[in-house]
C-alpha cells in the first residue's frame, strides 16, 4: 500500500468499472484506437482472457479501482514467448497519483516470475499535440524504464485525424 492505493489482482466483478474507465479513453481520446467501447460482458470475457495467462492487476483507493494494467502476448509465434505487451488505464480524473508506477511495478514483478524478459507498449501519438491525444503516455513510459524501439507513422485514423503509433521496450 502507498499513499492509500492498494494494488490487487482483477476480480471479473470489476469489469463494470474497468469498462467505464476505457469507455472514456475510446469515446474521447486517440489513447486508444478503438472507435466503440466495449460492453461490460465483453470486457469481462477480455479479462478472464488474459488473466488465464499474464497478471491484470487493478488500483484501488478507498474501495474504488481507479486504474488497471495487464499484460498480453506478443505474438503466438514460440520465439515470442518471453515478450509480453503491457497496457495501463487510470481514471482520467486520477492521473498523476502515482498509480500508474505502482501498477507497472506490480506488472513488471509478476510478469519476470513467469520468465518474461522482454516488455513492449504500444502508444498513439502525434507530433503536436491536440484536443484527443497528449504526449502523456510516451512521456510516462520513458518515465517507466522504457525506450522508443519504432514509429510508425499515420497508422491509426481517429476522430478523422491520422495518428502514429510507436513501440516501446523495457528489457526486464
Amino acid at each position: 500500500m502507498d499513499n492509500g492505493l492498494i494494488i490487487r489482482d482483477v476480480q471479473e466483478e470489476d469489469a463494470e468499472r474497468l469498462a467505464e474507465i476505457y469507455a472514456y479513453y475510446v469515446r474521447n481520446t486517440a489513447v486508444s484506437f478503438e472507435y466503440t467501447a466495449p460492453s461490460v460482458s465483453e470486457f469481462r470475457e477480455r479479462i478472464c482472457k488474459i488473466k488465464a495467462k499474464y497478471p491484470y492487476l487493478v488500483c484501488e483507493r478507498q474501495g474504488k479501482v481507479i486504474g488497471y494494467a495487464y499484460a498480453g502476448r506478443y505474438s503466438p509465434r514460440e520465439a515470442y514467448q518471453w515478450t509480453a505487451t503491457t497496457s495501463i488505464y487510470i481514471d482520467h480524473e486520477c492521473r498523476r497519483q502515482g498509480a500508474g508506477s505502482l501498477l507497472y511495478r506490480e506488472l513488471e514483478g509478476r510478469l519476470r516470475d513467469q520468465g518474461i524478459v522482454n516488455l513492449l507498449a504500444g502508444v498513439g501519438y502525434c507530433e503536436k499535440e491536440d484536443e484527443y491525444l497528449s504526449h502523456d503516455s510516451y512521456k510516462y513510459h520513458l518515465k517507466e524504464g522504457y525506450t522508443l524501439v519504432a514509429q510508425m507513422k499515420g497508422v491509426g485514423k481517429k476522430f478523422d485525424r491520422w495518428y502514429d503509433l510507436l513501440w516501446l521496450q523495457k528489457k526486464l
